[in-house]
């Protein structure tokens, strides 16, 4: 029997927005093996997706590293795939298509038409063009793609004591320090204030402990350790309120269709990323730094009643 490939190497937030990509390709190839080539960091969270059968870990390791690029490539043609979903459109993930020898390939580049360029494709909101890419691929039903859902990563089986709270995600990665709006810890104070009846609580990574302390944010951890991505998805679920950086959870927010807001700055646009949802919207600045936490404490205040 011939195989399926999905490729998707991250971020966070790129992966819980092709769950609807996944489901209707799912359903494409229902007697098909499906498998996805990641990252290690998504193995456990890939290996509890329904739409998912196998899961194959790629180191990405640079390409002078040939031994290891061949013996990739040699696993991959042992699958006898019949059809590569790149879901990553990468450089590498392109580099990909010219050794995996994968008949049907399907890209944001395999499926551009004629005067058709990538950097015009491009433009569109990311999960736009996912759907553009699954109906020129004759993937049937696409219904589900512009609609992510993903419920199906939440660990129920994790317990968040806690019952009534905002849920802060304050931090970014390293490399994206321009997506980091200024003033959490401001807009803790002001919550506290006008929302008391909520606690304030965040997941943070292992770097990001300290700086909970400092903001005044409670920590939810899992045996004194960070959250698994299965187990912050239960602990946003259950929140009352999302408020977030361009980042992992606030995407997990949005398509948990959880009340929330993002803050934004010229980075990109909430339109190209396709965040923005009936409950999950977004506040928007050239600047971060010109959003102030009184703005944001208004939005707040406004929606998390309604």
């Amino acid at each position: 029997m011939s195989n399926i490939l999905i490729i998707k190497h991250g971020s966070l937030g790129d992966i819980v927005q092709i769950s609807g990509a996944l489901k209707d390709i799912r359903n494409e190839f229902k007697e098909k093996k499906i498998f996805v080539l990641t990252t290690f960091k998504f193995k456990n969270l890939f290996e509890k997706c329904p739409y998912i059968d196998e899961v194959i870990i790629d180191k990405r390791l640079p390409r002078w590293n040939f031994f290891y690029l061949l013996n990739l490539i040699k696993k991959i043609r042992s699958f006898n795939f019949e059809f590569c979903f790149d879901l990553q459109n990468s450089s590498r993930t392109d580099f990909y298509r010219k050794n995996f020898k994968i008949k049907n390939w399907s890209s944001s580049k395999t499926i551009l038409q004629k005067g058709e360029t990538k950097k015009q494709f491009d433009q569109e909101g990311v999960i736009e063009r996912f759907k553009v890419q699954l109906d020129r691929s004759n993937i049937v039903d696409t219904s589900n793609v512009l609609k992510p859902d993903f419920s199906w990563a939440v660990d129920e089986s994790f317990q968040v004591k806690e019952q009534k709270y905002i849920f802060l995600a304050p931090f970014c990665s390293p490399k994206l320090k321009h997506k980091v709006w200024p003033y959490f810890k401001e807009l803790v104070e002001l919550l506290e204030n006008k929302l008391p009846q909520y606690e304030l609580i965040t997941a943070p990574g292992p770097s990001e402990i300290g700086k909970c302390k400092d903001m005044g944010l409670k920590m939810i951890l899992s045996h004194d350790k960070p959250t698994s991505i299965r187990q912050l998805a239960k602990v946003i679920k259950q929140s009352s309120f999302v408020i977030a950086n361009d980042t992992g959870p606030a995407h997990i927010a949005a398509h948990l269709n959880c009340k929330g807001v993002a803050l934004f700055g010229h980075h990109t646009s909430a339109r190209k990323v396709s965040i923005e949802t009936k409950n999950f919207k977004v506040i928007e600045s050239n600047l971060l730094k010109e959003i102030s936490p009184d703005q944001v404490l208004k939005f707040v205040s406004d929606k998390i009643f309604t």
